[in-house]
Formats: C-alpha cells, sequence, structure tokens
C-alpha cells in the first residue's frame, strides 16, 4: 500500500469514527507529512504530524491513536494465510482487560512463558515503555497465534493467558514498597502505579493483535470494529461503567455553559422595574409623551434549577449520566433540586449535597434509599408527574428551569399531561431531554409527541446532542 493509500485511507477511517476532519486539514496533514520527508523520519514524529493537523480535542486522542497504530503499523510481517477464522478475529475488539485474565496458559511452552513473565516483573517494576511494548510483541508472536477453520489467527486473550499479569501483583507490591506495612496509602499508590503498566502492556498486546489482523482480513475491516466511538459521541443507553467515568469528566463544562445560557435567557426575558423618574425626564424631549421607557437594571442572580428524571431500569444508564448532570449543576446554579422517579418520585438532592462526594457512592444510596417504586417498579410518567404535583408542587417557580430525563415509555398508563401542564406553567423555562433516536418516538408505548405539545422534547443521546441543545439556548 503506498504511502497516498495510506493517508486517505486513515483520513477517511477518522471520519467515519466521528473525528470531525474536514478536507482543508486532510490536505494540510499531507503536506505536513510531505515537508517531514518520510523517508527519515521516526513514526513517532510522522504520528506527532497527524495529530496536529487532525485532532481537534482530548478526547479524540484515543480513537486517533488506535486508527494511526492499523493505517501506520510499525512493521509489516508476510501473513501465513489469507482469511482468519472469524470467532478468533472477534478477540481484537475484546476489552483489554482480556489480556490479564488469570487462568493457565494452556498449549504454550511453560519455560518460555515464564521467562516471558520474568522479564515482565522487571519492567512492570521500571518506566521504560518502550521495552514493554518490544515485550508485548515478542509475546503476541510466542503466544497469540491460533487456528481457526479458515487459517491462522490471532488472540490477545491467549497471550494474556500466557503472561497472566495479575498474579505478579503481590510480588510487585513488596518489591515497591520495600520495608514499609502493607495498607494505607503507600500501598494504593503502588497498586495504581502496578496497575497502570499493567493497562499499558494490554494496550501493547492488543495493539500488535490489531495489527496481525489488519494484514489478514485488511486494515479497513479492522478498523471498523477496533474504534470505539469518541467520548462525545458515546450512546448515553449503551454506557458501561468505564464510559460513565470517561463522560463525568466532560460534564463539567457542559454544565458551566448551560448555567450561563440559563442565566442569559432569565436577564433578557423581562425588563427590570420602571424608572418613572427618568422616563418622564427623557419624555421632556417628546413633549411629555413617553415614547421610551426606561427600566431599572435588574440585579444578576444565579438560576433555579429542577430535574426530574426517570431512573427505571430500561434508561439507567441515562438516569446515571443525568444525576451526574445535576451533581455538576449543583454549583452552578442557586438551587438545584434533584427528582427521580420508576412508577412515584422521590426526592433525591439529598444524595448529592455532600461537598467533594463521589457521584458513584451517591447512585448507590439513592438506589438503596431512594422510595421510587410503589407498585410494579415499571415506568409510570403520569403517575409520578400526580404524585409531583401533590408533593412537591412549589418547588417549581417563575425563576426556575425545568429538565425531565426520559425516554417517554409509559407501559400504556395514563399520561396525566394536566400535572405535566401545571408543571411547566409554573416555570419560567421547560425542556424534556428524550435518550432514544427520534426515529422511535411514538412507537410501541411511547408518548414522545403527546407529551412533546406541552414542552419541547429534544433528543438527547451523546454529549454532542447535549452541547447543541445548550448552544440553542441563547
Amino acid at each position: 500500500m503506498s504511502l497516498l493509500d495510506r493517508h486517505t485511507g486513515f483520513v477517511r477511517a477518522l471520519r467515519h469514527a466521528g473525528l470531525p476532519v474536514s478536507l482543508a486539514e486532510g490536505l494540510d496533514a499531507a503536506r505536513a507529512v510531505r515537508a517531514l520527508d518520510v523517508g527519515l523520519v521516526d513514526r513517532e514524529t510522522l504520528r506527532a504530524a497527524y495529530a496536529a493537523s487532525l485532532v481537534k480535542r482530548h478526547t479524540h486522542r484515543g480513537v486517533f491513536d488506535t486508527l494511526f497504530e492499523l493505517w501506520f503499523p510499525w512493521q509489516v510481517s508476510t501473513p501465513s494465510a489469507s482469511a482468519s477464522d472469524a470467532e478468533a478475529v472477534g478477540a481484537d475488539a475484546a476489552d483489554a482487560e482480556a489480556a490479564g485474565t488469570p487462568e493457565p496458559a494452556a498449549g504454550s511452552d511453560d519455560r518460555s512463558a515464564e521467562a516471558f513473565r520474568e522479564r515482565l516483573r522487571e519492567l512492570l517494576l521500571g518506566e521504560d515503555d518502550i521495552a514493554l511494548r518490544d515485550l508485548a510483541r515478542e509475546a503476541v508472536g510466542q503466544f497469540g497465534a491460533v487456528e481457526g477453520s479458515l487459517g491462522q489467527a490471532w488472540s490477545a486473550h491467549m497471550v494474556g493467558r500466557a503472561l497472566d499479569p495479575r498474579t505478579l501483583m503481590a510480588g510487585l507490591l513488596r518489591a515497591v514498597l520495600g520495608g514499609q506495612l502493607p495498607g494505607g496509602v503507600a500501598e494504593r499508590n503502588a497498586r495504581r502505579m502496578i496497575q497502570a503498566r499493567v493497562d499499558r502492556l494490554n494496550e501493547h498486546i492488543l495493539s500488535d493483535v490489531r495489527r496481525r489482523l489488519a494484514e489478514v482480513r485488511g486494515v479497513e475491516r479492522i478498523a471498523e470494529t477496533a474504534v470505539k466511538p469518541s467520548v462525545e459521541n458515546l450512546d448515553i443507553l449503551r454506557a458501561n461503567r468505564a464510559d460513565l467515568i470517561a463522560l463525568r469528566r466532560e460534564i463539567q463544562p457542559l454544565a458551566q455553559r448551560l448555567a450561563t445560557r440559563l442565566t442569559i435567557r432569565q436577564r433578557a426575558g423581562r425588563h427590570g422595574r420602571l424608572d418613572f423618574r427618568r422616563t418622564v425626564r427623557a419624555s421632556l424631549s417628546t413633549g411629555g409623551v413617553p415614547l421610551t421607557t426606561v427600566h431599572r437594571p435588574r440585579r444578576p442572580h444565579k438560576p433555579e434549577l429542577v430535574v426530574l428524571c426517570d431512573a427505571s431500569e430500561s434508561v439507567a444508564s441515562f438516569a446515571h449520566f443525568t444525576l451526574m448532570l445535576a451533581y455538576a449543576l449543583r454549583e452552578q446554579f442557586a438551587r438545584v433540586r434533584a427528582f427521580a422517579f420508576i412508577d412515584t418520585v422521590d426526592e433525591v438532592t439529598r444524595f448529592f449535597e455532600q461537598p467533594g462526594g463521589d457521584v458513584t457512592d451517591a447512585m448507590r444510596r439513592l438506589t438503596a434509599e431512594a422510595k421510587l417504586v410503589r407498585v410494579t417498579g415499571h415506568s409510570d410518567y403520569g403517575h409520578a408527574f400526580k404524585a409531583f404535583v401533590e408533593r412537591y408542587g412549589d418547588v417549581i417557580g417563575p425563576k426556575s428551569s425545568l429538565l425531565v430525563l426520559g425516554d417517554a415509555r409509559n407501559n400504556y398508563q395514563d399520561p396525566a399531561t394536566a400535572a405535566l401542564t401545571t408543571m411547566v406553567t409554573a416555570a419560567r423555562h421547560a425542556w424534556w431531554l428524550n435518550p432514544e433516536p427520534e426515529r422511535d418516538w411514538d412507537t410501541g408505548d411511547s408518548l414522545a409527541s403527546v407529551y412533546g405539545r406541552h414542552l419541547p422534547m429534544i433528543e438527547c443521546r451523546n454529549l454532542t446532542h447535549l452541547a447543541d441543545f445548550i448552544g440553542e439556548l441563547a
């Protein structure tokens, strides 16, 4: 494959993965590569040139690096077969954790595996990432080959079984701690350091497995399965624990933007009180006719926010995300009141009020203590809205912005639109953020359009949608 083919394929793969790479930026990257004299430049300099031209956000760097490793591999070997077993190929998309599964190495030479483990023990105590990468590549060649129905393939899981780095943890901890007593801050820091090195080893293993699979099956095909969406394009309904941790880091700036937008809308939404004296004075120039009224400037203040969130099992990840959003918003608003519901509603603000508290602990307490289930444990928006108006109706006032978050699937129950109208009328602003694709609205038990007649129903499946919603508030 020529350099030009690799360049165009790489840029196309970045766009397919969701990175905003324009035609002009692709040309800029080509000029940068041309200026480097690729015949002499090292691979990391080439990576830096592409990254400087094509990567706009730090959250895109992981996707960029994964695709760069596929399109510009460190070496090209001769594959021993023209195809690979479909089951074995699936291993290339497995989590890096699979590379550390503590199982006995099967089908590999015990002495060879032990020699690798001795080298690995020394490298995990050091900081030589190049040597760790070289060891990972050797281990893939030694232990990663598997025979499938269509020929030879490669498996990160097989390498993990042979190296089994997790079983080295006890000895590594003793070496790091020296004579210090176990437990406490020192041990936690040592565990964190060693785990970071193990994770890096797993990344190197997975990268080399993908490279070898790309030589067999084609880089385009492997690129489609190797890359996860960037954090702002993650589908929140399908987010796992690691995804939610990544989302948490991106929520704070969005919370600040949301608070700023709502403050601007409140300041511009209504004039201040009439300044009678200045209005009369201004009317003297028009013969005493007050053609222009003068108002006293309004005192700036933080807006108030009321969040009402569906916490049922069908939208569990979205509920976690929205409550993280409420947690981040608590410092940006004068008052944030958070409520969750399944078939009845309960206020959950108390779980997020502790300064410096962890949102994961708050979610665990919420699940155990909040009273969200009345009878069946299935979503009943209608009863939840009625219960909210009866128990918490005075929470929403003329300074409040209301956010309702959920998929609007009511299990064919009474929608109770009158209660929703009461809530929307009392608020200054109201919006509904729906985590389902708009194409799925009004299918089955969805009441998206029914509720959408009373307040704006907005598709919000990822951080990009949330950012777009915030941007349109001005």
